[in-house]
């Protein structure tokens, strides 16, 4: 048996299986005092209480199973006392990558005489019923959902539930999933909602040293997120994606320490010779009929232009939204956080200066799009701005194939505002982009912030399925001191412009705004009385 010192981790042998240098050490204490500077460490409290949630969560999980076991389908007595049921974490939580006010994404697995109406119909009141009092601030079920989702505030901490069936008789607390014949019988809304927690097991289980991972992680994602380049819905990794790019370079320097991993990260990445895909192992085959990414056998495959393969089988490309343009972005960023790196290493700049923000709306471009989705009611705007947003990286592909665009960036989140219109021409400027009559006493929003859960399931291609909210409601104005107020709620997205040195100035897009436009007004329920949406062309 190989020993730990030469083990190959993932798909290749180690490029240096050095241990790390004094300069090296230092380097990654320097990192570890920035990443906590910049509040990337929640408390040891909150940790604390976040511990105590899932502990109830799992109480409130089994009480479910055997509520629906014995009231619902009226099963044996031993058949009830042998159900279990049984949550699981995946995303930030389960990597162990979490901050202040970080979500935990759960996973409620149950057997298989429980079904997915029961989770929406008894599991909400179980949960507040043996929840602390007071304790559920929050909870807004999304059946309709791509994945359906129960998004709830427990003791202050924000989780997000999710459901699978498994086609057994029972799921004990000691269940693991990480066996595909578990997979087997199992419907594909339930395999999409497993993948997240097989991903993000298998991940772990391919890294040579977690900590040194988590802290690489830490960075990356911070590095990420500051560069507005971190936004798998708009075409940017999501946090599975980086995760797995993070574990990759860990693979080839087993030893090294996480500021190593964050230098090697940009030129290795920077360097990648796309579309080669990044795989943490080879893929696998397994027990289903089940998709598995193999761009020899799906022309779809063939069009990824940075695939990034999950571990866990049914392998996938996590990365199918990027585009032509945000590609040429995340190169360009790549290629500017290793040069500050190389920086740090020889003492010329400091960690705190590979995490400075964008300048995407301060000096990066000339020319903007400003994508203005409005809803006369806060309920519809969360929905349809989801459907606005799903539909921007299709409007991105289509500005890449336009001859005089370099660049066509999107900015990786919406802008969430609240305005007060008297009159109809005021409503008019508010829905070409004006902010003259913006409420003053409800600040500006970003769509991550606002952490909307219908907005999110529209976001990630699930509208088709939602209702809109308020629909057949004409809203009536407000009287204010005898005048009337309308209020419009907007969503903007922005993306940036830049044209090819060498090709036409002159900048027609009317074809590509106007087929987008078309796409969303498409939406079944899409309501003129209700929604509407602008593009407005802006040079700096």
């Amino acid at each position: 048996m190989a020993s730990q010192s030469t083990k190959q981790w993932g798909v290749t042998p180690p490029i240096s299986q050095s241990l790390p240098s004094e300069k090296e050490l230092a380097a990654n204490d320097a990192l570890m005092a920035e990443l906590k500077n910049q509040n990337n460490f929640e408390s040891p409290e909150e940790t604390k209480r976040r511990g105590t949630v899932l502990q109830a969560l799992q109480k409130i999980t089994v009480e479910f199973v055997k509520q629906v076991s014995k009231d619902v389908r009226k099963l044996p007595q031993n058949v009830v006392d042998a159900a279990g049921g049984k949550i699981f974490t995946y995303g930030s939580y389960r990597l162990g990558v979490y901050g202040p006010g970080s979500d935990i994404d759960t996973l409620v697995v149950v057997p298989k005489h429980v079904s997915r109406e029961d989770f929406f119909e008894y599991l909400p009141k179980i949960i507040k019923r043996m929840a602390p009092n007071d304790a559920i601030q929050e909870m807004t079920p999304v059946p309709d959902a791509f994945v359906p989702i129960i998004k709830l505030e427990f003791s202050g901490i924000s989780i997000d539930l999710i459901f699978a069936r498994l086609a057994v008789a029972s799921v004990p607390v000691n269940l693991l999933l990480k066996d595909t014949n578990l997979l087997r019988g199992v419907e594909e809304k339930d395999l999409r909602s497993l993948n997240g927690t097989r991903v993000t097991d298998e991940i772990l289980e391919l890294v040579p040293q977690k900590t040194t991972f988590r802290t690489a992680l830490r960075g990356i994602k911070l590095w990420a997120q500051r560069r507005a380049i971190y936004a798998n819905i708009i075409g940017f990794p999501g946090g599975v994606a980086w995760a797995m790019l993070v574990a990759r370079v860990c693979q080839l320097y087993p030893h090294a320490t996480g500021s190593v991993i964050i230098g090697k990260f940009f030129r290795i990445i920077g360097q990648w010779s796309w579309p080669q895909p990044v795989l943490l192992k080879n893929i696998e085959d397994g027990p289903l009929q089940a998709r598995v990414w193999n761009p020899k056998v799906y022309k779809g495959d063939m069009f990824h232009l940075m695939p990034i393969i999950t571990p866990a089988y049914p392998s996938m490309c996590a990365t199918h939204n990027i585009t032509m343009s945000t590609k040429q972005v995340i190169i360009r960023e790549l290629e500017r956080g290793g040069d500050i790196t190389d920086k740090i290493f020889t003492g010329q700049l400091q960690w705190k200066d590979l995490f400075g923000k964008h300048t995407f709306f301060t000096s990066d471009y000339k020319y903007y799009l400003s994508i203005v989705a409005a809803s006369r009611t806060k309920d519809a705007q969360h929905v349809w701005s989801g459907v606005v947003e799903s539909k921007i990286r299709t409007l991105v592909s289509n500005l890449d194939n336009q001859g005089s665009i370099q660049v066509a960036r999107p900015f990786n989140k919406g802008f969430d505002r609240v305005h007060h219109c008297k009159n109809e021409d005021q409503i008019d400027a508010v829905l070409n982009g004006d902010l003259k009559y913006q409420a003053t006493d409800v600040k500006t929003e970003t769509t991550d912030n606002v952490k909307d859960p219908k907005h999110a399931a529209a976001a990630e291609g699930g509208a088709e399925e939602m209702k809109m909210p308020n629909g057949d409601t004409e809203v009536p104005p407000t009287i204010e001191n005898g005048t009337e107020i309308h209020t419009i709620h907007t969503t903007t997205y922005y993306i940036g412009i830049e044209l090819r040195q060498d090709g036409n100035k002159r900048l027609d897009i009317s074809y590509q705004t106007k087929e987008y436009k078309d796409k969303c007004l498409d939406w079944a329920n899409y309501n003129p009385e209700l929604n509407s949406l602008v593009i407005v062309h802006t040079r700096k």
